[in-house]
This record gives C-alpha cells, structure tokens and sequence, in this order.
C-alpha cells in the first residue's frame, strides 16, 4: 500500500455457529464402536496377519495431540454413527439458499449489524473457504443475492489461509479505489471432507462461519482496526492434500477412496509450517517497523495447540501468556478458514486504541498469511 492510498478498516466481525456440539468422549465412543466392527468383519485377514487391526482412540490421545476438547457441527447424529460416521446434509434444490450460502448470510448480518450502516455501501463480496460446494455459480454470488448487495462477488481458495488471503484482497480493492467497503465471509463445512474413519485425524474440524467488513479508512466511524500490512505466502506441498473434484468422474475407480478426502502428514506440516510462518511474522513486523516482542495478540490460526504455542514463543520470544496467544480451538476445533477470524471476533473487544495485534493464517498450499493490525480510537 502506498502512502496515498486509501487506509483499509476492519470495522466488523460476525459469527455463525452451529447448535450442535460434539465432544471427544462422544467422538471416541463412535469411532472404538466403528473400529470394533470393522475388525469383526476382518477378522479372519487379521488372524491371518494380511491385515492390521484398528487401534482405539481416546480422549487422552485427542487432547495430548491437538488441544481440541469438542467441535461444533451442522449434524451430530450421522457423524456419531458407527455405520455412517459421516454427516447427513441433504440436498437442497437450486431454489433453496445453499447450505454454505445460509452459514455465510447468518454470520455476514451480525457483522453488518455490528457494523451499523446499509449494505448498499458494500461494493463487493468475497467467500474465501477450504472448500466450495459446487463449482458455480459462485457461492459469494449467492451471498451477496441473498443480502442484496450490488457490486460483485467472487469465490476464492486458499485452504486454511483463505481468510488471510481474502483480507489482503479487500485491502488491496480498498486502496485501488475499486470499492469503498467489501464483505468478506468465510463458511466452513469441515467436517464433510474429514475422514471420521481415520484415527490420526477424525478429530481434527469443526463446522462454522466466520464474516469480515473491511471498508475504507476515510469512510469508517469510530473503533475499528487500521490495516497495518498484509503479506502472503505460498509453498507447493503434498502433505495437506484433498483430492476430491469434478474429474474423479473421469476415472471413476478412485471415486470413495480417503484421498478424496481430508488427507495430512502431520509430523511433516509441523516441521515445516511452524519455522515458515515463524520467519515470516518476523520478517513481516520488521519491514512495517514493529518489534514481534510488542505485539498485544496473536489471533493465529486453530489448528493445533502445540504449533500455536511454538509459533508464539517464536514470534514473542517467550512463553506468551494465554491473553496474548489466542486459543479457540478447544471448543471449536480447526475450522479452516475461519479459525483466526473466530479469535479475532471473540477476543478483541478488550484492547485499547493503539494496541497492535496479528492475524495469522497457515495451511495445506502450503499457504500462509499475515494482517498486523491496529486498533482505532
């Protein structure tokens, strides 16, 4: 951004979250129920030793690898079913609002409601998310039908980064003048893709919806954050990985396997993201002029306690404490996109003007994102 452009604000945050909850006791219970029965059905291949029996999960292992405590989902009742273990999401009829398009709206009107003025001021919508129901039409195009907002819409994917990546984008529409004020939404659905029959990771996702005003500083009222700097990064890396598209049908035989869905080699994204995304915070803050050690907060992406906690130690250069290093993930486990937009929506009402915070993306691509940003008076 140059010094003549126009300042991006944040100025409102919103938030959709699902009724339902599913807690890890629960999760265990339903996949030991599942793992029991698949080793009844092969039992003869595992007396043979031709195939592996399933090792249990449990509670401790969930919590000791990842933080997460429970997760909110649209449907309980099909995940926790040992002979389904995936949700149950009808079809909609192209009449009816979209599954994705109804989670966005629901979290777009809080933070247009926060926000306190007419949507005909949003000249644009974008929905940045892991994964898109359908190809097209776009599901922002849908959203912004549904809110009546003029202007254009686009869809955008940069797995767990997409928010990061989407508020780049607003912020650049800003400071080229193309429009005074976007909304971004960020519907995430995860837990359609997570393999629940995968002990190492049917923990992981959460289902949620986060949503994101960033409007022109000349043109916001009071509170707010200015955008400070926005950076992005990409990395090609085969070890997040969801095969799932539209030319599966062309090869029909790999249609159902895991690939096609949620697919990680966690050790290996540890290894790698934490000193990638560490660097790059650092690097970032120096170039805007900000000491790392000064920041106030840290909404970092929800994926895993532990490469949090590593991340902020990195970043602060100390243990940070639990107010400056926000964790959600307890109770809404990885949600994508979303995760560091839902710690910035609950965790920000108690800073004071001046206080700088990040906002911080990281995932499959490999992807990541930085947005320091400082609260207004």
């Amino acid at each position: 951004m140059s010094a003549s452009s126009p300042t991006a604000v944040i100025a409102a945050t919103g938030l959709f979250t699902p009724e339902q909850s599913i807690s890890n006791a629960e999760l265990v219970e339903a996949y030991n129920a599942w793992a029991e029965l698949e080793n009844a059905r092969h039992a003869d291949e595992i007396a043979a030793g031709t195939r592996q029996a399933l090792t249990p999960s449990s509670v401790e292992f969930i919590e000791k690898a990842s933080g997460i405590k429970s997760r909110f989902v649209l449907d309980k009742t099909g995940v926790l079913d040992p002979e389904r273990m995936v949700p149950h999401l009808p079809e909609r009829s192209n009449d009816e609002l979209s599954i994705l398009a109804e989670m966005a709206v629901k979290a777009a009107q809080e933070a247009i409601a926060a926000w306190g003025k007419p949507v005909s001021e949003i000249g644009a919508v974008l929905c940045a998310a892991s994964n898109m129901q359908r190809p097209y039409p776009a599901m922002a195009i849908e959203v912004q039908q549904a809110l009546g907002i003029e202007g254009f819409a686009f869809d955008m994917n940069v797995a767990c980064s997409s928010a990061t990546f989407g508020l780049k984008t607003a912020a650049d529409f800003i400071a080229s003048g193309s429009v005074k004020a976007v909304l971004m939404v960020n519907p995430e659905i995860c837990s359609a893709h997570l393999n629940f029959k995968d002990r190492d990771s049917h923990f992981i996702f959460g289902d949620v919806a986060t949503a994101v005003i960033v409007e022109a500083g000349d043109q916001a009222g009071p509170g707010g954050w200015d955008i400070l700097g926005t950076r992005l990064k990409t990395v090609f890396s085969n070890n997040i990985r969801n095969n799932f598209g539209f030319l599966n049908n062309a090869a029909p035989d790999g249609i159902g396997k895991p690939d096609k869905l949620f697919v990680q080699q966690g050790r290996k994204v540890f290894k790698d993201v934490v000193p990638m995304v560490s660097e790059m915070i650092v690097d970032h803050a120096g170039e805007l002029g900000l000491k790392p050690s000064g920041l106030k907060r840290l909404w970092l992406h929800q994926a895993n306690i532990n490469m949090n906690e590593m991340i902020g130690r990195k970043v602060l250069g100390r243990d940070p404490e639990p107010s400056e290093n926000v964790i959600i993930l307890d109770d809404y486990a990885n949600t994508s996109s979303a995760g560091s937009v839902i710690a910035f929506h609950l965790h920000q009402e108690d800073m004071s003007p001046g206080d700088i915070g990040l906002i911080c993306s990281f995932g499959a691509g490999y992807s990541a994102g930085t947005v320091f940003v400082r609260k207004r008076g």
